[in-house]
């Protein structure tokens, strides 16, 4: 079912950049808007561009957010490049205005569907994750300083009102990834488990948070328990909660909102 939204997320992006944003040289975020900018002043296709460029972070994403991320990151790259490559870049209306808005909404739209579902849409997707992971600062906020690079190539090789367009299109694609995928936003959890060494050893070699463990036992049973309660992104529950059901499906995990976070919140 994942797989299949990542599908669709990545044709919602493919749609969003050739029928709004491709046809008027207005550049979309991250990689993808390299691959529009490379495929209008070069003979290549953007589909093909896009998967090259992706290649190397999806190497520094393996390594850095685990396998599962990027093994859904790599469907998302290969249907978005094959979407980008059969998509007709037709433009729906010939309002340049109106592109810039609905083609940055619609692939923050698809953008954030992905990241919801586990997945990143390769390129900067990838490293503001991994930022995002280790600061206090939202994923949609990283993406849109991130692609300001983007809008000054954008202006030095077209001129600078499409860069005041691609401006438009990369903020409005940041507010709606934070819209859908609330990745910045706080959870304390805490897992009453008689594994708590396993776990521990397993959430630390691939989750970027301190954890601490206190001793309890069962207030029925009078079993010997440990409690592990770490502050977490929403984003990390769930390769937290697969790290726990694989060494004990029976420990009971509760998971409330953080008002603030004050001190180390990502482990150094």
């Amino acid at each position: 079912m994942k797989n299949i939204i990542i599908v669709i997320g990545s044709l919602i992006i493919a749609f969003g950049f050739n029928c709004f944003l491709v046809p008027h040289g207005i550049l979309s975020s991250g990689i993808s808007g390299i691959a529009i900018l490379l495929g209008l002043i070069t003979p290549f296709d953007t589909g093909i561009l896009n998967f090259i460029l992706n290649l190397p972070l999806l190497v520094l994403g393996y390594f850095k957010l685990g396998k599962r991320i990027t093994l859904n990151t790599l469907i998302c790259v290969i249907s978005l490049s094959v979407f980008l490559y059969f998509i007709p870049a037709n433009p729906i209306t010939d309002n340049i205005l109106l592109s810039s808005i609905f083609g940055g909404i619609i692939g923050g739209l698809g953008v954030g569907l992905i990241l919801k579902y586990s997945g990143t849409s390769g390129g900067l997707d990838i490293i503001a994750i991994i930022v995002s992971r280790m600061s206090n600062v939202s994923v949609g906020l990283l993406l849109t300083g991130m692609n300001g690079v983007i809008v000054l190539v954008s202006g030095a090789v077209f001129n600078w009102e499409i860069a005041l367009y691609t401006l438009l299109s990369i903020y409005l694609t940041g507010k709606m990834v934070d819209t859908i995928y609330t990745n910045h936003e706080k959870l304390t959890m805490q897992i009453v488990t008689t594994k708590g060494d396993l776990i521990r050893n397993d959430l630390l070699a691939s989750i970027y948070r301190g954890v601490t463990i206190t001793d309890g036992y069962g207030g029925y049973t009078l079993e010997k328990k440990q409690i592990l309660m770490m502050v977490v992104t929403r984003y990390e529950t769930i390769q937290i909660k697969q790290i726990v059901r694989k060494h004990d499906d029976k420990a009971f995990i509760n998971i409330f909102e953080t008002v603030e976070v004050d001190g180390n919140f990502a482990r150094s």
